[in-house]
């Protein structure tokens, strides 16, 4: 059967049969909840992860964007370790899944784009991208240079981008994102729009000036100004306390007078339940939030040193490491507390779904992803010239310099 390289696969949402709250009364029960079958949503607050107004539908589709992510990541990472013609690369997001999902999952990512919120995304922006719904397979394109990647093959991981749903792109510089994104807000302040404008950054960016200015205009301005700090511990290979004087890098944040939160990273409700809180605060004018997410990166800095294929995690030697290196017991323990693991046992814990239908779900996504792959990878190459379009607002450069 011949291979369709003109249009990316489908992706498919889960949809399932039941939406029965059996599940969360139990566990409700079992901590002492006093609760009633009429009041079973309200109750859901009383459980040890509340849910607030998450449906059964809207878990499911999280769980799912969170194995999107990890499959992803893990087949970038064997590409770069296996396919000696792979030319893409990237900054792994595994392990922080659930930060990107939650904060997501809040937001306004699909209608016309003067309504959308936006994201701006750091180093690590595969996951966040994912997490706001761009198109996989042409994100797979793009990150190998392919001329029908969601950028025409040019802006590759640093750079990619898709106005269509609201994710601004990736940060190529360390520091400047914040800055940006906070002149977004002003602009949605501005024209009296209820959108919102939300910057991933991780803990490095706290020794940027940029960091301080944005958190301080924000403030000032009352911004709908969302600052979504991972604090994965490590800027490049340095631990974060070396540039940092604070165990809470929120800490800082609350100095400007800004709400400002520290959350499990690795739990996707709880990150969900605090970015709720901040994005409806911004809708109605209550201005900026700071999230600190405590996270863990499972590969090393950039690409794939220290990994080996079909496994998970980088262990072995980084040669880039030249101050520091991460203990191998350090990831393996942060490993124990997966964001995979997490939001699998939470479905299958309150009812929602079973263990055998969770491993379905995982095993439709690394289908999905597969295919994503085997399309993007399929796609012609984008060429010397191509980079010569787009210089002017009209017409085309002469390409001299090519000879």
């Amino acid at each position: 059967m011949a291979r369709d390289t003109t249009h990316p696969p489908q992706q498919t949402e889960d949809r399932p049969a039941s939406t029965s709250r059996r599940g969360f009364l139990q566990l409700a029960a079992a901590t002492g909840a006093a609760i009633s079958v009429g009041r079973s949503a309200k109750a859901l607050t009383d459980l040890p992860y509340p849910a607030g107004d998450l449906t059964d539908e809207k878990l499911v589709d999280m769980y799912r964007t969170i194995l999107r992510i990890r499959w992803h990541e893990r087949t970038q990472a064997d590409e770069m370790l296996s396919n000696p013609d792979y030319r893409g690369y990237n900054h792994f997001y595994a392990g922080q899944e659930a930060v990107a999902t939650g904060v997501c999952a809040n937001l306004r990512n699909s209608g016309p784009r003067n309504q959308l919120d936006l994201v701006y995304s750091s180093h690590r922006p595969s996951g966040h991208a994912i997490a706001k719904g761009v198109d996989i397979p042409k994100m797979v394109a793009e990150m190998d240079f392919r001329a029908t990647g969601m950028n025409g093959g040019y802006g590759a991981e640093m750079h990619i981008a898709d106005p269509d749903v609201g994710f601004a792109g990736a940060d190529g510089m360390i520091g400047p994102a914040p800055v940006i994104a906070s002149g977004s807000a002003f602009a949605f302040r501005a024209r009296g729009s209820d959108q919102v404008a939300v910057v991933f950054a991780g803990d490095g960016n706290y020794a940027a000036p940029h960091f301080h200015s944005t958190l301080n205009n924000a403030k000032i301005l009352d911004l709908p100004l969302i600052y979504v700090c991972e604090n994965n511990l490590y800027h490049q290979y340095a631990h974060y306390s070396l540039s940092c004087p604070h165990e809470d890098i929120a800490t800082a944040a609350a100095a400007y007078g800004i709400p400002a939160v520290t959350v499990d990273g690795q739990n996707v409700v709880e990150v969900y339940n605090v970015a709720k809180e901040a994005v409806d605060r911004a809708r109605a004018g209550g201005g900026p939030t700071f999230i600190e997410a405590k996270t863990y990166r499972y590969y090393n800095h950039w690409g794939a040193p220290g990994a080996t294929a079909g496994e998970l995690g980088a262990f072995g030697y980084d040669p880039l490491a030249i101050t520091h290196f991460r203990p191998e017991k350090e990831v393996r323990a942060w490993m124990q507390r997966d964001p995979v693991d997490i939001a699998r046992r939470i479905l299958v814990e309150w009812g929602i779904v079973d263990a055998a239908r969770a491993a379905e779900i995982e095993e439709e996504v690394k289908a999905e992803i597969a295919a994503a792959f085997e399309w993007g990878l399929s796609q012609p190459f984008c060429t010397p010239e191509d980079g010569l379009k787009h210089v002017f607002a009209e017409g085309t450069v002469p390409a001299r310099q090519f000879g």
